[in-house]
């Protein structure tokens, strides 16, 4: 023990002679002082910073508030408040469009999963404040969309309700409108259509996936089954989040179906992906629905 504690103080007497003064510590091989602010300053150009790696956050014993590790099951970085692990720092950090509203919680930064097909999709449903844990982690079913809306409120489970139908792409409010057809007047097939539809709801550089998109994971990553089994088995832990009935604003399906929504237009419908215990496939509704949504990068 002696002579660790010996190697130890080698060591740390090694980092202070890098570049330090009384208050701060600077590595970066130069021999410059460490910044100001900083109590440790750390500098490469073509080294990391290696944190502590952790599979269960459980398993650290009485953490301080503050201290940061990598979580390997959730594979994010995460930081430790004083009661609870905060929601996983993203390496990028969607921009949501101003006036977004976030229902279920407070929604952090949002960690991109890639999966078998290369493409590149948000790792959990818009308005879900954490990736899904289970096919049926209510924290992980987001928000309930009308086709072609965007993120004005309806699409809060709990919203308020309308029959009156909208003349124009934004109604002026967060009802959820009851209709027969479509909570619009007369329908406009270009509302989702990429990172530049009018109502785009992703963040910016992401938009709502195609028909095609959705089917191509239905086939290649459903894990585990062709049924909600497989969807949560994909890389994409997609829920069974159920859907908002368009003609009362009901909730159904919830923990046993998962409806989302795709960007491609039927008609006076729209596809979207169908999953239950028994079934997946790529079906069309009317777009009065509230349906869940799932974000690809563009």
């Amino acid at each position: 023990m002696k002579t660790n504690r010996t190697i130890l103080g080698i060591l740390a007497i090694g980092m202070v002679s890098f570049g330090s003064n009384a208050q701060n510590i600077g590595i970066n091989g130069t021999g410059a002082a460490a910044d100001q602010s900083a109590i440790l300053d750390v500098s490469s150009t073509d080294k990391g910073f290696l944190l502590p790696r952790v599979t269960n956050t459980a398993a650290v014993s009485a953490p301080a508030t503050g201290l940061m590790i990598y979580d390997l099951t959730d594979h994010c970085l995460k930081v430790y408040n004083g009661s609870s692990w905060s929601l996983c720092l993203a390496y990028e950090a969607p921009q949501f469009p101003d006036g977004t509203v976030h229902c279920g919680g407070v929604v952090t930064a949002i960690i991109n999963v890639t999966s078998s097909t290369g493409a590149v999709w948000m790792d959990r449903n818009l308005g879900a404040t954490q990736q899904a844990a289970s096919s049926t982690d209510s924290d992980a079913y987001g928000d309930l969309y009308q086709w072609g809306r965007s993120s004005d409120g309806h699409q809060c489970r709990t919203s308020g309700e309308t029959t009156s139908t909208s003349a124009t792409d934004t109604p002026g409010h967060g009802d959820f409108i009851k209709a027969s057809l479509d909570w619009r007047t007369t329908s406009n097939d270009g509302l989702w259509q990429g990172v530049n539809g009018v109502n785009n709801p992703c963040p910016a550089g992401y938009r709502v996936p195609t028909s095609v998109e959705l089917d191509s994971e239905r086939q290649t990553d459903f894990v585990g089954g062709n049924n909600s089994t497989g969807a949560f088995g994909s890389v994409l832990k997609l829920t069974t989040a159920g859907y908002r009935f368009s003609s009362n604003g009901a909730l159904s399906s919830v923990s046993n179906s998962g409806y989302y929504w795709s960007s491609t237009v039927n008609g006076t419908s729209a596809d979207y992906l169908y999953f239950s215990s028994g079934t997946t496939n790529i079906l069309n509704s009317i777009r009065a629905y509230g349906f869940s949504v799932r974000c690809i990068k563009d």
